[in-house]
């Protein structure tokens, strides 16, 4: 297909490179999660120093103990492996045809073409996207906010039938009944 020609509408367009955006942690959550890997690692600490006295003991034919130890350590491997998740993989994608969420190990997809519109609250910070079921389905997008200008563009380029409303405050409407 030569530049000046538009596709069919058989043809798909071309595909877009996904865009990533990291989720923003507030310093609570932060701090939270870092508190957490803190337990973590004083669990396991803590777990080793009694499992260390186990074994001096003497006795190592106690089912239960074995047990004991070995969930110790698995639910302090587990936990920190979530929380480091949710540290590292915690992310916005936009790709040609979906939105995707990831927060962790969970993931979360939802197609673009679902976005109804998407607002940004100057009063409050908050940028909200809308989806079809607008009344009842909506995510709150927690980045930057020096990159809302930027996802608002990719999600543009991508769904050009979506609204874009820069509202200066957050109003609480209420449905006439």
């Amino acid at each position: 297909m030569e530049e000046n020609q538009t596709p069919k509408d058989n043809e798909t367009p071309e595909e877009f490179p996904d865009k990533v955006y990291p989720f923003r942690f507030s310093s609570a959550m932060l701090a939270v999660l870092i508190l957490l890997l803190a337990l973590c690692a004083a669990g396991f600490g803590i777990t080793t120093w009694q499992f260390l006295g186990f074994l001096r003991g003497g006795e190592l034919g106690s089912v239960y103990e074995w047990l004991k130890y070995i969930l110790l350590y698995l639910v302090s491997l587990l936990l920190a492996v979530l929380v480091v998740a949710m540290l590292i993989r915690s992310r916005y994608t936009v790709t040609s045809k979906e939105l995707i969420l990831r927060f962790g190990l969970i993931r979360s997809k939802y197609a673009l073409k679902s976005i109804f519109s998407v607002k940004l609250f100057k009063s409050t910070g908050k940028l909200t996207v809308y989806f079809d079921d607008f009344k009842t389905k909506y995510m709150v997008i927690v980045v930057k906010e020096e990159w809302y200008d930027d996802f608002i563009q990719t999600l543009l380029e991508r769904n050009g039938h979506m609204e874009i409303d820069f509202s200066p405050e957050e109003t609480n409407k209420k449905d006439p009944e």
